[in-house]
């Protein structure tokens, strides 16, 4: 008896996992666009001949193609092209880059070397000024902080132009165009109907207090959802839960722990396609 118990309850537990592998279990991006943003790299205030220098790259790299190349590398067909970083060493003459490389595809990580649109733009621009690149990893919530201490020269982390990030570093040109999105599990139907960005609004503000929304800390996609009045975001009555990475947001999402996660638009779609790709 206690053996055909043991073997309906493993035809049981079989059930419900392969239920979990089927239809739904992947996730999906609401492909509407919430904000609008511009990204830019951040420049220590202490060195304007750098800042200087990064405009005139960005201009040149816009020009010839080299940016476009570059972006179709990570968000295209093209080849992510890996980039190795030096050790920091005083008596050299080194790019010292702050990031956070946890943001496919503008900076991630496969084994010890750095990939991504902001990563391939680093080693271009250590080329442009004749030095060696030494990137510094760290939480998104550091990047400019640690460019305001002089830690490093200049933060290239997927950055929004934002007022409050001015105190730590003066930005350069603008690069590229951004916006948050929503993630959500595939059988989610509460945003199927909208059709503009006033129509996912209206779903988020009928949502109960209870909702609970992922962001990867530090983010636009926490303030949008928390509120900034710099921005002239209301924000919402939902309760936000905090991540290192808009990955371990979608995974938490997955375990049933949070409702569905915001985050950049090409992070989002890159997101959803790696968790896809694994059903």
């Amino acid at each position: 008896m206690k053996k055909i118990m043991a073997l309906i309850l493993t035809i049981v537990i079989m059930a419900v996992l392969l239920a979990g592998c089927g239809e739904g279990a992947g996730v999906k991006v609401i492909n509407i666009p919430l904000t609008q943003e511009e990204y830019a790299f951040g420049v220590d205030k202490n060195q304007p001949e750098l800042l200087e220098k990064v405009n005139e790259f960005i201009a040149k790299i816009q020009k010839d193609g080299t940016l476009d190349q570059i972006i179709n590398n990570n968000y295209g067909n093209g080849e992510p092209v890996p980039i190795t970083s030096a050790e920091l060493d005083p008596t050299k003459d080194q790019l010292v880059v702050a990031t956070n490389a946890a943001f496919e595809p503008f900076e991630y990580m496969k084994g010890d070397k750095y990939y991504g649109i902001d990563m391939e733009i680093a080693k271009l621009l250590a080329d442009y000024l004749g030095k060696e690149l030494v990137i510094s990893n760290m939480d998104f919530d550091a990047v400019c902080l640690s460019v305001g201490q002089g830690k490093a020269d200049i933060a290239m982390a997927g950055l929004t132009i934002r007022e409050d990030r001015k105190e730590y570093v003066n930005f350069s040109n603008k690069y590229f165009d951004a916006a948050q999105m929503i993630i959500v599990k595939a059988n989610d139907k509460r945003f199927d109907n909208c059709k503009t960005t006033e129509d996912v609004e209206a779903v988020l503000n009928s949502l109960p207090s209870t909702t609970k929304v992922g962001v990867q800390n530090g983010t636009t996609g926490q303030f949008y959802v928390e509120g900034d009045p710099d921005w002239g975001f209301p924000g919402y009555n939902v309760k936000v839960v905090g991540y290192k990475s808009g990955s371990l947001a979608v995974q938490d999402m997955l375990n049933g722990n949070i409702d569905f996660v915001v985050i950049d638009e090409a992070p989002a779609h890159r997101i959803a396609a790696a968790f896809n790709d694994m059903k």
